[in-house]
């Protein structure tokens, strides 16, 4: 008995896994070569880090022309630590 609980358990998984391997493939888009999916990611991680290296740049002069902290600039605007 155990055995074939096993099997049922094992050919449901592996139906799930087929099911979600169909959903990623139709958000990625069918056939889509991985390569240019990474390229893309790191084209536009590369964007955003030098979109925040900007502003980072600008916080502290944004802080003294408002006397305040940066610390306080980040909280005016939302930002996080992590930010």
């Amino acid at each position: 008995m155990h055995a074939s609980t096993s099997a049922k358990k094992q050919e449901a998984r592996i139906a799930a896994l087929q099911e979600e391997i169909e959903d990623l493939q139709k958000t990625l888009g069918e056939g889509e070569d991985a390569a240019k999916i990474v390229s893309r990611h790191i084209k536009l991680l590369h964007q955003y880090n030098e979109a925040k290296d900007a502003a980072q740049v600008r916080i502290p002069s944004l802080a003294t022309n408002r006397q305040m902290t940066i610390r306080q600039v980040h909280e005016d605007y939302g930002l996080t630590d992590r930010d």
